[in-house]
Protein backbone atom coordinates (compact mmCIF):
# COMPACT_ATOMS: atom_id res chain seq x y z
CA UNK A 1 0.00 0.00 0.00
CA UNK A 2 2.51 2.80 0.47
CA UNK A 3 4.51 1.71 -2.79
CA UNK A 4 1.26 3.05 -4.26
CA UNK A 5 0.74 6.27 -1.87
CA UNK A 6 4.53 6.86 -3.29
CA UNK A 7 3.93 6.44 -6.80
CA UNK A 8 0.79 8.74 -6.80
CA UNK A 9 2.41 11.54 -4.59
CA UNK A 10 5.73 11.19 -7.21
CA UNK A 11 3.17 11.80 -10.40
CA UNK A 12 1.29 14.46 -8.83
CA UNK A 13 4.69 16.18 -8.07
CA UNK A 14 6.13 16.21 -11.58
CA UNK A 15 6.17 19.35 -13.69
CA UNK A 16 3.67 20.05 -15.67
CA UNK A 17 5.66 21.84 -18.84
CA UNK A 18 3.03 22.15 -21.05
CA UNK A 19 0.76 23.63 -18.82
CA UNK A 20 3.36 26.19 -17.65
CA UNK A 21 4.41 26.95 -21.03
CA UNK A 22 0.84 27.42 -21.60
CA UNK A 23 0.52 30.06 -18.24
CA UNK A 24 3.59 32.09 -19.03
CA UNK A 25 2.49 34.49 -21.61
CA UNK A 26 -0.24 35.60 -19.88
CA UNK A 27 3.08 36.93 -17.31
CA UNK A 28 4.46 38.14 -20.60
CA UNK A 29 1.46 39.81 -21.88
CA UNK A 30 1.11 41.74 -18.45
CA UNK A 31 4.77 43.09 -18.49
CA UNK A 32 3.99 44.40 -22.05
CA UNK A 33 1.30 45.97 -20.57
CA UNK A 34 2.86 47.64 -17.78
CA UNK A 35 6.04 48.74 -19.45
CA UNK A 36 3.41 50.17 -22.10
CA UNK A 37 3.47 53.03 -19.17
CA UNK A 38 7.46 53.40 -19.32
CA UNK A 39 8.84 55.93 -22.35
CA UNK A 40 10.88 53.27 -24.18
CA UNK A 41 13.85 55.96 -23.97
CA UNK A 42 13.87 54.73 -20.28
CA UNK A 43 13.58 50.74 -20.38
CA UNK A 44 17.36 50.49 -19.60
CA UNK A 45 16.52 52.23 -16.53
CA UNK A 46 15.64 49.77 -14.06
CA UNK A 47 14.17 52.10 -11.47
CA UNK A 48 11.73 53.41 -13.81
CA UNK A 49 10.07 49.65 -14.41
CA UNK A 50 11.31 47.51 -11.17
CA UNK A 51 7.92 47.30 -9.82
CA UNK A 52 6.48 45.77 -13.20
CA UNK A 53 9.55 43.67 -13.24
CA UNK A 54 9.30 42.55 -9.89
CA UNK A 55 5.86 41.41 -11.01
CA UNK A 56 6.57 39.88 -13.50
CA UNK A 57 8.86 37.87 -12.33
CA UNK A 58 6.35 36.72 -9.28
CA UNK A 59 3.92 35.91 -11.95
CA UNK A 60 6.51 33.26 -14.13
CA UNK A 61 7.36 31.84 -10.57
CA UNK A 62 4.19 31.56 -9.14
CA UNK A 63 2.92 30.17 -12.63
CA UNK A 64 5.70 27.34 -12.46
CA UNK A 65 4.82 26.43 -9.02
CA UNK A 66 0.94 26.03 -10.13
CA UNK A 67 2.52 23.80 -13.00
CA UNK A 68 4.52 21.94 -10.13
CA UNK A 69 7.89 23.42 -11.89
CA UNK A 70 11.00 24.75 -10.06
CA UNK A 71 11.62 27.68 -10.39
CA UNK A 72 13.63 28.52 -12.28
CA UNK A 73 14.05 26.29 -14.69
CA UNK A 74 15.40 26.29 -17.93
CA UNK A 75 11.89 26.80 -19.82
CA UNK A 76 11.28 30.01 -17.50
CA UNK A 77 14.35 31.13 -18.22
CA UNK A 78 14.06 30.68 -22.34
CA UNK A 79 10.72 32.12 -21.77
CA UNK A 80 12.24 35.11 -19.50
CA UNK A 81 15.11 35.46 -22.30
CA UNK A 82 12.53 36.07 -24.72
CA UNK A 83 11.20 39.01 -22.62
CA UNK A 84 14.53 40.42 -21.93
CA UNK A 85 15.52 40.29 -25.82
CA UNK A 86 12.13 41.69 -26.15
CA UNK A 87 12.32 45.09 -24.02
CA UNK A 88 16.34 45.37 -22.90
CA UNK A 89 17.96 44.22 -26.25
CA UNK A 90 19.37 47.65 -26.66
CA UNK A 91 20.30 48.29 -23.02
CA UNK A 92 24.24 47.08 -23.45
CA UNK A 93 26.58 48.05 -20.85
CA UNK A 94 28.85 50.80 -21.90
CA UNK A 95 32.47 50.88 -21.28
CA UNK A 96 33.73 53.59 -19.58
CA UNK A 97 36.38 55.59 -22.30
CA UNK A 98 38.52 56.94 -20.21
CA UNK A 99 39.97 60.34 -21.48
CA UNK A 100 43.36 62.41 -20.76
CA UNK A 101 42.66 65.88 -18.48
CA UNK A 102 42.98 68.97 -19.74
CA UNK A 103 46.51 69.68 -20.73
CA UNK A 104 46.67 72.49 -18.03
CA UNK A 105 45.33 70.34 -15.35
CA UNK A 106 47.76 67.29 -16.70
CA UNK A 107 50.93 69.27 -16.62
CA UNK A 108 49.82 70.93 -13.26
CA UNK A 109 49.67 67.01 -11.94
CA UNK A 110 53.03 66.02 -13.30
CA UNK A 111 54.87 69.17 -11.84
CA UNK A 112 53.86 69.25 -8.54
CA UNK A 113 55.39 65.95 -8.07
CA UNK A 114 58.53 66.78 -10.01
CA UNK A 115 58.95 70.40 -7.76
CA UNK A 116 58.33 68.23 -4.58
CA UNK A 117 61.06 65.90 -5.31
CA UNK A 118 63.65 68.55 -6.63
CA UNK A 119 62.70 70.38 -3.55
CA UNK A 120 63.06 67.05 -0.97
CA UNK A 121 66.87 66.30 -2.62
CA UNK A 122 67.70 70.08 -2.70
CA UNK A 123 67.16 70.42 1.01
CA UNK A 124 68.94 67.01 1.53
CA UNK A 125 72.12 67.74 -0.01
CA UNK A 126 71.59 71.48 2.16
CA UNK A 127 71.58 69.69 4.98
CA UNK A 128 74.35 67.14 4.38
CA UNK A 129 76.39 70.07 3.27
CA UNK A 130 75.88 72.32 6.78
CA UNK A 131 76.03 69.09 8.93
CA UNK A 132 79.36 70.74 10.47
CA UNK A 133 77.56 73.62 11.28
CA UNK A 134 74.34 71.52 13.02
CA UNK A 135 76.84 69.27 15.15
Amino acid sequence: MKDTQMCACQQTNLCNESLMLEKLPACGKSFEEMMKKVDSKKWCNLTEFIMYYDNFTQCTEREANNASCFWPNPLAEGFITGIHKQFFSNCTSEKVHWEDPPDEILITLILIPVMLTCAMITLVVWCSKRSDILV
